[in-house]
Formats: C-alpha cells, sequence, structure tokens
C-alpha cells in the first residue's frame, strides 16, 4: 500500500523524514516529494508550503502522479475550544473552510454550490487513531476543523468561527486537503498538534511551540502507520 503523509511547512514533517529511511527525492510541481518504505508500506512525503492553494496542490501531485492511496495530514493548528492545551492532539472529524463567503447569495458560511459546508473524514482512519491513543495511553480529542488562509491571532475572529462552525481547531490547509481527497474517493486523516490558542499571543506561542507540537503530530502518524501495516 502506498501512503501520502502530508505537512504544510518543513518542521511539520522533518520528524518523519529523520524517522524514516528516504530512498529517492522526487522534484515535481516546483516541490519536493521524499520516497521512503517502512515495513509493508510505501511512503510519499511531502510538504505543500501554507494555505489552501499550495495544499490543494500538492494533496492532488500525492494521489494523481504519485499513485497514493491513503492520505494522513501531521501538523499543528490553533486551539478555539478553550479545553484544549497546546501540545494536545485533535483529529477532524469533519473540517469547514471558514474563510469562504458567498452569504450575499443566502448560503451559510463554507458552502458553495454543488458542495457543502463540511466534508467528512475517513471514518475508518479515525477509529485506527483512537485504538492508538488508548493503546499508548494518549488523550486524542475528535473533533471539527476549520481551515481558512488566515494566521488566526485574533480572538473576536477565533470566537467567531468556533460559534459559525462549532469548530474546536483551526489550521490553514485541512478543510482543502479534505476536498480533493472527497472528489478522488481517497481516504484522509488530518491530526493537528495544538500550538497555540489562536488570540493575541498566537503568533510567540506558535513560534515557540511549533517543532515540539508538530513533533507531537508526527509520532502519533508513525505509530498509526504500524495499524495499517
Amino acid at each position: 500500500m502506498r501512503i501520502a503523509i502530508l505537512g504544510a511547512m518543513v518542521e511539520e514533517i522533518e520528524p518523519l523524514i529523520e524517522t524514516f529511511e528516504v530512498s529517492e527525492v522526487v522534484e515535481y510541481a516546483q516541490n519536493k516529494f521524499y520516497i521512503a518504505k517502512y515495513k509493508n508500506l510505501e511512503l510519499v512525503i511531502a510538504y505543500s508550503k501554507i494555505g489552501k492553494v499550495f495544499a490543494s496542490l500538492t494533496a492532488s501531485m500525492l494521489i494523481e502522479k504519485f499513485k497514493c492511496e491513503k492520505l494522513l495530514f501531521s501538523g499543528v493548528a490553533g486551539a478555539v475550544n478553550p479545553n484544549l492545551a497546546i501540545g494536545d492532539l485533535v483529529v477532524a472529524n469533519k473540517l469547514s473552510q471558514h474563510d469562504l463567503d458567498i452569504t450575499a447569495f443566502g448560503h451559510p458560511f463554507g458552502f458553495v454550490p454543488e458542495g457543502a459546508v463540511f466534508t467528512e473524514a475517513d471514518r475508518g482512519l479515525i477509529e485506527i487513531a483512537k485504538d492508538v491513543a488508548k493503546e499508548k495511553k494518549i488523550e486524542l480529542k475528535e473533533g471539527i476543523i476549520a481551515t481558512g488562509d488566515q494566521f488566526v491571532a485574533n480572538e473576536e475572529r477565533k470566537n467567531w468561527i468556533g460559534e459559525t462552525f462549532k469548530a474546536d481547531a483551526l489550521e490553514m490547509e485541512g478543510a482543502s486537503v479534505a476536498v480533493v481527497c472527497k472528489a478522488l474517493n481517497i481516504p484522509f486523516f488530518i491530526l493537528r498538534a495544538i500550538s497555540d490558542s489562536a488570540d493575541m499571543k498566537a503568533d510567540f506561542d506558535f513560534d515557540e511551540f511549533l517543532k515540539s507540537s508538530a513533533k507531537n503530530s508526527a509520532d502519533f502518524i508513525i505509530k498509526m502507520l504500524d495499524r495499517l501495516n
């Protein structure tokens, strides 16, 4: 089985690159794709760069060019749910685009015609994650993740996203990856470790906790791969 592992930033995939023996680096579409093997799995690891457009492009390449059969996203996010602390892990059961707005035409936030406000993640992969968390005695929050092309460092904006989408966390790539995978019938899983609280201190917390939170997420993804072998 060929598994795609995607992050947005190099810091989010570094722990994976350091863990697996990379046999080849393919440069394509102005990006690098790291080919590795783990037990019976073939892995294609990449970071997309930040934002929905780059994430959509890279997810499409992983599926269409590299023929990946499942996609796992590993990275960091800002907390919306006040019960989430820095370092906590959140798996998306569904994702929305909080910055998609055609409400002028009578549609709800996050909706486009022939689309949906939410895209649901693969239930089977979520159940595997829950089993891994239980076995490793790791707390794993399941909830809604909201995506937008904004680094949110504003309490008012964060609260609006939470109220509008019932979101637990927010980030800048997950929902776009979800749309690509759903359209191409690829099971996907979006995991985020909390790096900040999406408030006035977000930029300071993000810089301080990016690497440690990214490693928390990557370590969990590695444990999931053992179940997929």
